[in-house]
């Protein structure tokens, strides 16, 4: 029967340095040997893990949480937010001094020249400030923004917003997404193409933006440094990223 596993990326195939443990890459390398199919489902825009996806040998993938999916090199879903929204959104977050990112897959531009909370949660990714552009979702396809503001400040855009999903991944961080939009939707898309079943689908990860997955396909795996919400939704926990939690999660599993 044909398989396949989806991986997160940060705290689950990179580890708390954004490295990718060499018991990672060899599990994955086995895994495909054996003939399961190996796909990536990230929060992260394409752009943000190209080498990654190079060094792996892995081309198929869901990104922005579920927003862009890629199929053996082939765009096969996208779900943008819409320009009108963004415009308002842009708009009422001004007042509030909370800047933005707007992404597609190629690049981001930020809504101001600069912000230390911008600089902060993308540093913690390894990425630097993005260069300003602020009518950069205009006339393009913007699969996911970043609102940065302090923890619970993003509820009083919720009423006002309902096309919106939010969800924090860093203190002064939170990914917003389209309402419906999420790793499950375009995980569903991938293995729809590939006629699969979701009893067959197994996922690692380790965030708030990875309940949903977890919950959704036949076997849901946690890292070992989840979030406690995520270790709830998962049928299994392994060992933390970097005590070679993924190769221990897929010997379990025996998947390798």
């Amino acid at each position: 029967m044909k398989k396949i596993v989806f991986f997160d990326i940060d705290g689950t195939l990179l580890d708390h340095e954004k490295k990718l443990p060499n018991s990672t890459k060899e599990a994955i390398r086995l895994l495909k040997e054996n003939g399961v199919f190996t796909a990536i489902a990230t929060g992260r825009a394409p752009f943000m893990f190209e080498g990654l996806r190079k060094e792996l040998e892995i081309d198929s993938y869901v990104s922005f949480n579920g927003q862009f999916v890629v199929f053996e090199n082939q765009v096969i879903f996208e779900n943008p937010l819409q320009e009108e929204d963004l415009k308002r959104f842009l708009s009422e977050t001004k007042k509030n001094n909370h800047p933005l990112i707007f992404m597609n897959d190629q690049t981001m531009k930020a809504s101001v020249n600069y912000h230390s909370f911008i600089e902060t949660s993308m540093g913690s990714l390894k990425f630097p400030h993005p260069d300003h552009d602020v009518n950069f979702f205009m006339n393009r396809n913007i699969y996911q923004s970043l609102l940065f503001c302090q923890e619970q400040e993003e509820k009083i855009y919720f009423n006002d917003f309902p096309n919106f999903n939010f969800i924090r991944w860093h203190p002064y961080s939170v990914d917003i997404l389209p309402q419906g939009g999420s790793k499950t939707a375009g995980i569903k898309k991938m293995i729809e193409r590939l006629g699969f079943d979701l009893e067959d689908v197994f996922a690692f990860g380790d965030g708030l933006n990875d309940l949903e997955m977890l919950q959704a396909v036949g076997t849901g795996v946690a890292m070992g440094n989840s979030v406690p919400e995520a270790k709830e939704e998962a049928d299994l926990i392994t060992t933390d990223v970097s005590e070679d939690g993924i190769w221990n999660g897929l010997k379990e599993l025996q998947l390798i």
